[in-house]
């Protein structure tokens, strides 16, 4: 049985990512600084309306942009179980503004979380990891780190330094520890729900090839397939899944187009 860890599992992709791990017979342990919500909208056609709410998950309330917060966690979690398999840094936030518009608050907190909160909780489990057995790492990334989608600068930036990070980790850990991340497209999270117009979602679909927002569980596919034993090959790697959104278009293809989905 192994250990895993998500990070801002209480909706949206985390919430069911760890379903999924706990659905498979691991121990999951979702650090989250808000309390796990309702079940998740998931009705994208042709994939399956389940969002693990019986799936046992255990939430220990963590704001995952307090370093020090996130290493004491993963210290419980691993003098807990015995062990540290897992662990992915999914917590995410984002303001949808212009460049001329943005808040320095805003800014900051968002790098906090996004970027800097996969660094920290990055750090405190590979220091477990490379003193045991391995691990692999994992984390969400966005096809906004890919190209310039307008209104989500600063959120576009930290999902590009995710892949950095991502790169530069797998290098120094291996081969102990594999890292990879996966970059969503358009996603129907909670998140997504809350600031986008229906309007807004239907122009999003007509430009995805697959022409439809992905359900969480299917970017939870993702990290399980990653964290399984037929990728131990893969590292340094970020796993696009995104209908085909990114495969053509080039930024002035989308001009002012809508940005995918965040986490």
């Amino acid at each position: 049985m192994r250990t895993v860890i998500v990070s801002g599992a209480s909706s949206g992709i985390g919430r069911a990512t760890a379903a999924r791990f706990a659905r498979a017979g691991d121990r999951v342990f979702n650090l989250d600084v808000t309390a796990p919500q309702g079940p998740d909208a998931t009705d994208a056609p042709g994939t399956p309306d389940d969002t693990g709410a019986s799936a046992e998950v255990r939430w220990l309330e963590v704001d995952t942009a307090d370093w020090a917060a996130v290493r004491e966690a993963v210290r419980r979690v691993h003098e807990e179980t015995g062990r540290l398999d897992v662990v992915i840094a999914n917590a995410g936030i984002s303001v949808r503004h212009g460049v001329l518009d943005i808040e320095e608050a805003d800014a900051r907190r968002i790098t906090d979380v996004n970027l800097l909160g996969v660094l920290g909780l990055w750090q405190a489990a590979a220091r477990v990891m490379t003193a045991g057995d391995g691990g692999v790492l994992l984390a969400t990334a966005s096809v906004n780190g890919r190209r310039g989608y307008p209104r989500y600068a600063d959120y576009n930036a930290t999902k590009a330094g995710i892949v950095a990070l991502t790169q530069t980790f797998a290098m120094e850990l291996a081969p102990l520890v594999r890292v990879a991340c996966v970059s969503p497209g358009a996603v129907l999270t909670p998140m997504q729900l809350a600031e986008y117009t229906g309007e807004m979602l239907d122009a999003t679909n007509a430009r995805i090839p697959a022409g439809r927002h992905a359900a969480p569980e299917e970017i939870a596919a993702a990290f399980h397939y990653l964290a399984s034993p037929e990728a131990r090959f893969l590292t340094g790697q970020e796993l696009v899944v995104d209908g085909g959104e990114t495969a053509g278009a080039t930024t002035s293809d989308w001009g002012t187009a809508l940005p995918a989905a965040r986490n």
